[in-house]
């Protein structure tokens, strides 16, 4: 399992897992709220192992095969 995210994505994922975690607990009610929290675990565990089977299976990532990270995506106008 070779790591396919950069360190920016992972720690986005981090809180923004955490967040759906938090939101799908405490904010919604019922299975909506279940689901968040179910997509939040995902992303924080994603992010904290640093592969995404997702991305893999797509054949793409933001870390590169020689270990240097992808710059984040900006829109150009």
């Amino acid at each position: 399992m070779k790591l396919n995210e950069a360190s920016w994505d992972r720690i986005g994922r981090v809180i923004g897992g955490v967040a759906l975690i938090g939101g799908g607990l405490l904010a919604v009610t019922g299975g909506w709220g279940w689901a968040l929290a179910a997509v939040g675990l995902v992303l924080v565990v994603t992010g904290i192992v640093g592969w995404c089977p997702i991305y893999a299976a797509l054949r793409i990532g933001t870390k590169t095969s020689d270990g240097s990270e992808v710059a984040e995506a900006s829109s150009a106008a």
